[in-house]
């Protein structure tokens, strides 16, 4: 699943994004989605790395829902 700014293609969000912000750090298209892990395009597939990935998400997530 590609996350953040890599759905940025050519500096444009992806169609069909709704809001007027770029998607977060691991956010997937569906705004309010994160993913982590090995769900993640390009994910080194280690678990070290997916529970920071995780530790993360959890942050952005308290954004997303302080923001709105």
């Amino acid at each position: 699943m590609v996350t953040g700014p890599d759905l940025m293609a050519g500096g444009h969000a992806p169609d069909g994004w709704p809001l007027q912000r770029p998607p977060m750090l691991l956010e997937s298209s569906l705004p309010g989605v994160f993913a982590v892990g090995d769900v993640r395009c390009g994910a080194v597939k280690r678990v070290a790395s997916a529970v920071g990935e995780g530790s993360v998400a959890i942050r952005l997530i308290h954004d997303y829902l302080r923001v709105g």
